[in-house]
C-alpha cells in the first residue's frame, strides 16, 4: 500500500447503518458499531451517523458510562429543532442539514448554540467518569444545497466561513446526478470548502445495485474525480471519472495520485457515510489497496 493510498483511505468511512434503504434497528446498529470500534479499522472514523429522529432511542440503548461519537443528520427544519443533545454520553462531531439561502445562517447558529450546551454537559460527565471530552472544539455543519445554481452559489457563499462545509448527495434513496456531483466537487476545490458525501458508496467501483437496480458510485470514482478537481480540472473531466466502470483504469488513476495531491484531497474531502462498514474494507483488501487488519474479518 502506497503512502498516498493510505492517506486517501484513512478515516474515510462513517457508520451510516441507521439510514435507508437498508437501515438497521437501533439496537443492532449500535451493536455493530461497538464491534467496529473495538477493532478500530483504519478506514473507519469510529463515528456513527444518526438521524435526529433516532437520537432518543440511541441514548436509551447506551450503557451508563458508554460514550458514542455521532454525526447528527437533520433533513428538515423541524428535525433540526429536535437536534438538541442533552445526554453527556453522546458527542456530536458534526451536523448535516438541508438548508438554503436565508435559512443557512439561522441553522448554523442554532446548531452551534446547542453544541455549546452539550459540551458543558459532557465536561461534567467526564469529571464523573475520570475522563475528558476528547474534542471539545467547534462542531462542523455540513449543508446540502439544492441542485444547479443554488449549489454553486451556496458553496461560494460559505467559502472561508469557519466550521461550515458542504454535504454532496451521492447515493441512497435519491441518488445524485453525476453532473451535479462533479460540479459540486469542483466548486468545493475552487473555493476551498470542505465537503462530505451523504449516502456514500459501499463498493470501490461504480456498479448497479442488485437490490434496487440503481447505478451506484464507487469510492475509487470519488477519489479519481476529486483528484481531477484538486489539480484544477473542470466538471466535465471529473464527471468522466464518476461514470467510469473500468476497475483497472480506476485503480491506475488512484495509484497514480501522489502524496501531496492525496493530502490536498483529504483536506477537503473529509469522508462519507456507508450503510455497510464491511463492504468498503472488503473491496480495498480485495483490490490490494489495503493490508488486512488483525482482528478484522472481512
Amino acid at each position: 500500500m502506497s503512502g498516498a493510498v493510505a492517506i486517501l483511505l484513512r478515516g474515510l468511512v462513517d457508520d451510516a447503518g441507521l439510514f435507508p434503504p437498508t437501515a438497521l434497528p437501533v439496537r443492532q446498529a449500535l451493536a455493530r458499531h461497538r464491534a467496529d470500534r473495538v477493532v478500530g479499522h483504519p478506514m473507519h472514523t469510529g463515528r456513527l451517523l444518526c438521524p435526529v429522529g433516532a437520537l432518543e432511542e440511541l441514548c436509551a440503548h447506551l450503557g451508563p458510562d458508554e460514550r458514542v461519537e455521532v454525526g447528527l443528520v437533520a433533513e428538515t427544519d423541524q428535525e433540526m429543532a429536535g437536534g438538541v443533545v442533552r445526554d453527556p454520553r453522546v458527542r456530536v462531531a458534526h451536523y448535516e442539514i438541508r438548508a438554503s439561502g436565508p435559512d443557512l445562517g439561522k441553522a448554523a447558529r442554532y446548531l452551534r448554540a446547542t453544541a455549546a450546551h452539550a459540551a458543558r454537559a459532557r465536561r461534567l460527565f467526564a469529571r464523573r467518569t475520570s475522563g475528558a471530552d476528547p474534542s471539545p472544539g467547534r462542531r462542523s455543519v455540513y449543508v446540502e444545497f439544492g441542485p444547479g445554481r443554488e449549489a454553486r452559489e451556496g458553496i461560494a457563499g460559505i467559502a472561508g466561513v469557519p466550521g461550515l462545509g458542504v454535504r454532496i448527495r451521492c447515493d441512497g434513496v435519491e441518488p445524485a446526478d453525476p453532473d451535479e456531483v462533479a460540479a459540486s466537487v469542483v466548486a468545493c476545490f475552487d473555493h476551498g470548502v470542505p465537503f462530505r458525501f451523504g449516502s456514500g458508496p459501499l463498493h470501490a467501483v461504480r456498479h448497479t445495485d442488485p437490490l434496487t437496480g440503481t447505478v451506484r458510485l464507487g469510492y475509487l470514482n470519488l477519489f479519481a474525480a476529486t483528484a481531477v478537481a484538486a489539480r484544477g480540472g473542470g466538471p466535465n473531466k471529473a464527471r468522466r471519472e464518476l461514470l467510469d466502470t473500468d476497475q483497472e483504469r480506476l485503480l491506475d488513476r488512484v495509484r497514480g495520485i501522489d502524496e501531496a495531491t492525496a493530502v490536498r484531497i483529504r483536506e477537503l474531502f473529509v469522508g462519507y457515510g456507508a450503510r455497510s462498514t464491511r463492504d468498503p474494507v472488503t473491496d480495498a483488501e480485495r483490490l490490494g489497496l489495503l493490508d488486512p487488519v488483525s482482528g478484522w474479518s472481512a
